[in-house]
């Protein structure tokens, strides 16, 4: 899913084009592509930012970064073994 390359003890997560897993890469752009699809009536910080991004950029290009987003999302659930919280991810950080 995620590549991670380590320099100085800070990980850079790098984007999801040609980078792991083919199948898992192709349903993170279709669960993109759906969101923006149903974007009209969703609200809150992710809807905005996929918005503004819409406004500048290229429908494929804004579901590869919404799936690149996604995709931070679940390596940062799964890394820290935790559950998502809606509340701190609607504030920008």
């Amino acid at each position: 899913m995620q590549v991670a390359t380590s320099t100085g003890g800070k990980a850079n997560l790098l984007g999801i084009s040609r980078r792991g897993d083919k199948n898992i890469r192709r349903l993170l752009v279709l669960c993109a592509r759906a969101y923006m699809r149903q974007l009209d009536k969703r609200t809150g910080y992710l809807a905005e930012w996929v918005r503004a991004l819409l406004a500048r950029r290229h429908s494929n290009v804004v579901a590869c970064a919404l799936a690149n987003k996604l995709a931070r999302t679940a390596w940062a659930i799964a890394a820290r073994n935790s559950v998502f919280d809606a509340g701190s991810a609607a504030s920008p950080a």
